[in-house]
């Protein structure tokens, strides 16, 4: 059984990935190349100190000369300034990199995102997508800030202190270097067991980002039957968890650096042993001896830090891997050319010939499915629920594909469209109307950039019998609307979509289920707004209120995935059928 991806930790490098990675940041390479540049340099500066200091206790302290010494303590303090504007330029390169490639990831995940098909988004929840862009792409900027990039500058100044060492004394380095075999073991033993407890740590993380999404989203629902106490509780228990797992991470992390620093110690240890007698000896100096244990401490510092570097190396090698396997997640379905609409004389605006479709996973929705609708025609479409009715005009917009058979819009399958161009000449107002979080005039105005004058907005909301709505809020057209329009009732959310449509006047229109739970006076208006809507162009209108659809030029009945009986209403309720006994139901009587 495969884990989720949460858990999943994979190598800390990965030839395949970084290659991919490389190909983002190939526009910014050339702060990569000043970053490879700055790292040698400031090596070498930073290197310089201990070997001044070696020079200053040498030719000057020891034999007395206090102007010499004045002069070297001028060149290290200017060493010192020199190493200070090093290491600001180079972690501003490296950020200013990493946040650049960031950016690159941000915009080219959102822009695919906004490409894939509608069952791409029933598949994957929006907290883990959300991850994908945000979590995942900062672990990934964190490899150029403390995983890579600090592991090249830790390469280099090893190579230069190993260098340094061998050339001040080979035999004191080899003391130094006597110890590294019991470092490696003890970093590998506590990275295996860090890896360990940080799967566990992104478990229980996950785990607990999708209780706490959960539980906002249905804080409403928590409050209405009195679960604050249970609800706190679960919540205790799940952040407590994840404290324990990263408390143990915290442990081994502490560990390896206790014990870096034991070992660090006892080369110090070894070094004064053994150095004191070849000071004695007149094999070393005694500012040799203080230059070398300056630069073995310069040598086990980087190796402290390996197990944090280990750890955004593996997570940002994870992070890629995710990143990227959004990024090559194709669409199911791409648009096609046609990017000009139908001739205006189309004899059938939208027309469904023998369609047959299923959700992943699923039963057969729609069943050898077959229906027309002319090119001024309001159709309603009715039937029990869960029978397919809002998956016909998700269909019809191409939001999912058919499984067998066509559907045609302006008389050319919607395949051959281009998806732009098609969701320009087909529009769909849903049950749940859903206003971005701006003003009144950008949401209205949402369909054309921006681009739409007042007047023609005003115009738009006359029609949409919404003037009254946006007059009596503060501001007007720059009223704000607060995320996904809490601020506003259900029923002015479905005005401000009517008037909205009517801005962007596509030539097919389809409304979901208008007038569901609104009130009465809501009903009046969003009724009286359909009116002006519907006016010169095909509609198809979902509807479980029959009274709402009784001036429908033809009504659909949709039962089991197929179109069983067409007609107006009189017709259908006097002929006894499907649509009678619909009609019976909701009005309790008998139909006349």
């Amino acid at each position: 059984m495969s884990k989720p991806d949460d858990e999943v930790l994979g190598k800390a490098y990965d030839s395949r990935l970084v290659a991919r990675l490389w190909e983002v940041t190939r526009p910014h390479q050339r702060l990569v190349l000043l970053s490879l540049v700055l790292f040698p340099l400031t090596a070498a500066v930073e290197l310089l100190g201990p070997y001044l200091v070696k020079v200053a206790i040498d030719q000057h302290i020891l034999v007395g000369d206090w102007s010499g010494l004045g002069g070297m303590a001028l060149l290290f303090l200017l060493t010192l300034i020199a190493l200070y504007l090093l290491r600001v330029g180079q972690a501003y390169v490296t950020q200013l990199t990493g946040q650049r490639v960031m950016h690159d990831l941000r915009r080219a995940l959102f822009a695919h995102i906004q490409r894939l098909d509608a069952a791409f988004f029933d598949r994957n929840p929006v907290g883990r997508l959300m991850t994908r862009v945000l979590s995942d792409v900062e672990a990934i900027n964190e490899m150029f800030t403390s995983g890579a990039v600090a592991i090249v500058g830790d390469v280099v100044t090893l190579t230069g202190v190993v260098v340094v060492l061998l050339l001040l004394n080979w035999k004191l380095a080899l003391v130094t270097f006597a110890l590294v075999p019991v470092l490696v073991i003890a970093a590998a033993y506590f990275r295996l067991r860090a890896r360990e407890v940080y799967r566990l740590v992104r478990a229980r993380l996950a785990v607990l980002n999708a209780f706490l999404q959960e539980s906002l989203q249905g804080m409403t629902v928590i409050q209405l039957f009195a679960r604050e106490r249970q609800e706190a509780a679960s919540f205790a228990r799940l952040n407590g968890d994840l404290r324990a797992a990263q408390f143990r991470s915290t442990v081994y992390d502490a560990s390896l650096y206790a014990t870096v620093e034991v070992i660090g110690s006892a080369a110090v240890a070894l070094l004064l042993w053994y150095g004191s007698g070849e000071v004695l000896a007149n094999a070393l100096t005694f500012g040799g001896l203080v230059a070398f244990i300056e630069y073995t401490s310069r040598f086990f510092l980087p190796i402290r830090d390996l197990g944090a570097k280990y750890s955004v190396m593996q997570a940002a090698m994870v992070s890629a891997e995710r990143v990227f396997g959004l990024l090559d997640t194709a669409p199911a379905f791409t648009g096609g050319r046609r990017a000009a609409g139908p001739p205006a004389a189309a004899d059938a605006a939208v027309e469904f010939r023998g369609v047959s479709f299923a959700y992943p996973g699923g039963d057969w929705v729609l069943r050898d499915c077959s229906f027309h609708i002319g090119a001024r025609e309001r159709v309603a479409l009715v039937g029990p629920t869960g029978e397919g009715k809002t998956t016909i005009a998700r269909l019809m917009m191409r939001a999912y594909e058919a499984a067998e058979g066509q559907v045609l819009v302006g008389g050319i399958d919607v395949r051959e469209w281009d998806l732009q161009a098609l969701r320009r000449y087909v529009g769909l107002i849903p049950q749940e109307p859903f206003l971005f979080a701006g003003t009144v005039r950008e949401n209205l105005a949402l369909g054309d950039d921006g681009a739409v004058a007042d007047a023609d907005l005003h115009r738009a909301l006359a029609r949409a019998q919404a003037a009254r709505l946006v007059d009596d809020l503060p501001g007007g057209l720059a009223a704000v609307v607060r995320e996904r329009g809490v601020n506003l009732s259900q029923g002015q959310r479905q005005l401000l979509a009517i008037a909205r449509a009517l801005i962007y006047n596509p030539r097919v229109l389809a409304l979901d289920e208008a007038t569901s739970s609104v009130d009465a006076e809501s009903e009046a208006l969003i009724r009286a707004a359909m009116v002006e809507l519907l006016e010169d162009r095909a509609s198809l209108i979902i509807a479980h209120r029959l009274s709402t659809i009784q001036s429908a030029d033809r009504i659909l009945v949709l039962h089991k995935g197929r179109m069983r009986e067409a007609g107006r209403h009189a017709e259908l309720v006097a002929a006894g059928g499907l649509y009678a006994r619909l009609y019976e139901m909701q009005f309790g009587r008998e139909p006349a």
